[in-house]
């Protein structure tokens, strides 16, 4: 049966970047159809917009693109088949030194398990290891394309905003983008309100960028929703995916509401 995948998987990829005429749109919808992307995963395509995100961040299969932090590897097993064959990849996750949150190790571990069963998705795939405090995203030299999804309230909490965005600035070529999507705080919440909740404001992200170069180049709201009222006990986490803490008579409730409004934003490094 495993066999039998992996066939169909090299005639999938091998298919679809033999289509010249193909769109970008075209191609990125082919690898969102994959048969290597988890139903789990396929099932938050109507919260995540990844089509329409991916494109507002000017995502092409030539291009080179470091992603941070990819967990689990929800957009990975989008843009690892789609990178593959003319473009650059690169998984950036955390080294795992002593002490390192064990969550992490396991992260690691069940992404790696991933690209063991969907070999022919991952085997040109890029991994580096980074400190947060000064992040070395790609050793082997700039980027086009920086992608954060969801990152910046841990860094918020950890104190290492400034220098991943440092490090973001620094590996991109001139000209680059980092692409970034967060939880979206309502204007004038204090920093540590953001914090604890998980939704951060676009003011501060904003700042943060351009106060190490970045050029705010445009917004979107591909990723907004007006259902989230921002307002729960557990933060963020108390929504989709998460539905944490969440009595089951509550459930339906929060599941209606959706994953939690976000601020889609690119930035440019001139």
């Amino acid at each position: 049966m495993r066999i039998t995948s992996i066939l169909f998987l090299n005639l999938f990829l091998g298919f679809i970047f033999s289509q010249p005429a193909l769109s970008n749109e075209k191609l990125i919808d082919q690898v969102i159809m994959g048969e290597h992307r988890d139903p789990k995963f396929t099932m938050r395509d109507r919260y995540r917009h990844p089509k329409e995100t991916l494109n507002f961040f000017g995502i092409t299969p030539e291009k080179s693109v470091v992603e941070i932090t990819p967990g689990f590897g929800w957009y990975a097993e989008i843009l690892a088949p789609l990178l593959r064959e003319n473009g650059i990849y690169i998984y950036a996750s955390y080294k795992l030194n002593e002490g390192i949150n064990p969550f992490f190790i396991k992260v690691e571990n069940a992404f790696k398990e991933k690209m063991q069963q969907h070999s022919s998705v991952y085997n040109k795939l890029n991994w580096v290891h980074f400190e947060a405090k000064n992040p070395q995203l790609s050793p082997d030299g700039p980027v086009d394309v920086v992608l954060t999804f969801r990152n910046v309230h841990n860094w918020a909490q950890a104190g290492t905003t400034e220098s991943m965005f440092r490090g973001f600035y620094e590996v991109l070529k001139p000209g680059g983008v980092l692409g970034l999507v967060e939880h979206r705080a309502k204007p004038g919440t204090p920093l540590e309100n953001q914090i604890k909740s998980g939704y951060m404001t676009e003011k501060f992200v904003i700042q943060m960028a351009e106060s190490v170069g970045f050029r705010l180049d445009a917004k979107s709201e591909i990723n907004a929703n007006p259902k989230d009222t921002k307002d729960y006990s557990g933060g963020v986490w108390n929504l989709l995916p998460n539905l944490r803490n969440i009595a089951d008579e509550d459930k339906d409730k929060m599941v209606n509401i959706g994953e939690s409004d976000r601020m889609t934003l690119r930035f440019v490094k001139d």
